[in-house]
Formats: structure tokens, C-alpha cells, sequence
């Protein structure tokens, strides 16, 4: 088990990679890791570059954010999504180009390739606009990750969770990746879409998907 040392350096490692992979530029974004009674978060506002362990925020319930500096704005987004979904280890919430361009058309991304499945469904939603840092936006959010573990942000990002944080980080760079294959396609027409017996057969198959 990591103790929570660990946890702040690797929160800050992934932030730095997110922009490595793609996934995210400037201080935009933010991501999470739950602890016993809360989680912690990125700050608000800081270069990633310069993050340290001890600038990352602990949101414990029933106490004021500890740590010297504010948490992210959308701190809301993360406490929300811990308390709905159990299952839920680590957040990562970024502003990646495609699933950004996609957003800002309110498209979801559809069957269009059997590893949409990924997401845990067989589309990956994409939640209605709400301003940043809102309560609206986490209830839409919510609503639009329930049966699934990422979806699109209108007109703002993507998020997306698993188990751990190298698991979310993951499924994010899939979901961005899923997003530029999606718009590609699109420049040259309409793809074809799987059908939903075929997306239950591959959701079926990933339940034990490199599990041996």
C-alpha cells in the first residue's frame, strides 16, 4: 500500500505527464487520489513543472482543505465522483485537444471501434456545459459517467477514473486517443458503427482482459 508521500509524488509525476502524452497544456486539468476520509488533488493554479509533494491539497470530510495552497476549482468534481462510484481509486481531468474538439460539438464518442468499450460502455457520453468549478457541472458529470468509467465535458475536456492512478492516467490517454481516430474519421464522412450485440461481446471479453 502506498503511503500518502507516495501518492503526492506520483500525483505530481502524472500531472507532469500529461502533457508529455498529449493530454493536457499549461496548468489546465487536474487530477486525484482517494485517501481514507477524502482524497487528494492538484492545486489551483500551479505550473506542473513546479509542483512539489507538499503543494498537493488533502480534501478530508468535515474539515477545511489542508495544505498551503487552494485545491483545484474543481475539487467539487472529484469529491463527487469518490462518494457516487466506489469503485473509483484516482481521477484524471484534462483538457485534451480531441476529446476537446469533439466536446465543443456536444458529440459523444459512439461504437465506431470496439475499444470505446474501454470506457465501460458502449458509447462514451459526453455531459452536458456547466460552468467550471460548479456544482451543476459535477452533477452532469456524474450523470454521465454512471455504467461508465470516462466521458467527454461539453465544451470543456474530458475525465476519467480507475481503480489507480496509472489506470486512470490510462484510460485517459485511450479516451484521447479514441477521440482523435473519431474525428479523423469524421473528416472523411459518418463511420460505420458496431453493432450493440458485438459491443456486449467485447464488454463481456474485457471483464477478464489481461487478468490471465
Amino acid at each position: 500500500m502506498q503511503s500518502e508521500l507516495d501518492l503526492r509524488r506520483a500525483l505530481c509525476d502524472h500531472a507532469r505527464k500529461m502533457r508529455v502524452a498529449g493530454i493536457n497544456q499549461g496548468k489546465s486539468g487536474n487530477l486525484s487520489v482517494r485517501i481514507d476520509g477524502g482524497f487528494l488533488v492538484t492545486p489551483s493554479g500551479l505550473d506542473y513543472d513546479a509542483m512539489e509533494p507538499e503543494d498537493i491539497v488533502a480534501m478530508v470530510s468535515g474539515q477545511s482543505p489542508l495544505g498551503p495552497r487552494a485545491p483545484s476549482s474543481e475539487w467539487r468534481l472529484h469529491r463527487d465522483i469518490y462518494a457516487r462510484y466506489g469503485e473509483a481509486g484516482a481521477i484524471v481531468h484534462a483538457h485534451a485537444m480531441f476529446a476537446t474538439t469533439l466536446s465543443c460539438l456536444d458529440r459523444m464518442i459512439p461504437a465506431f471501434h470496439y475499444m470505446v468499450a474501454v470506457a465501460g460502455g458502449p458509447d462514451i457520453r459526453c455531459a452536458p456545459y456547466a460552468t467550471f468549478g460548479t456544482q451543476q457541472l459535477s452533477d452532469a458529470v456524474v450523470g454521465a459517467l454512471a455504467d461508465r468509467r470516462a466521458c467527454l465535458m461539453s465544451h470543456h475536456g474530458m475525465i476519467a477514473f480507475s481503480e489507480t492512478l496509472a489506470a486512470a492516467f490510462a484510460l485517459a490517454v485511450e479516451v484521447e486517443t479514441l477521440s482523435a481516430m473519431y474525428w479523423r474519421a469524421l473528416q472523411i464522412g459518418e463511420p460505420s458503427l458496431l453493432p450493440e450485440t458485438e459491443m456486449a461481446v467485447v464488454l463481456e471479453s474485457f471483464k477478464s482482459y489481461g487478468k490471465g
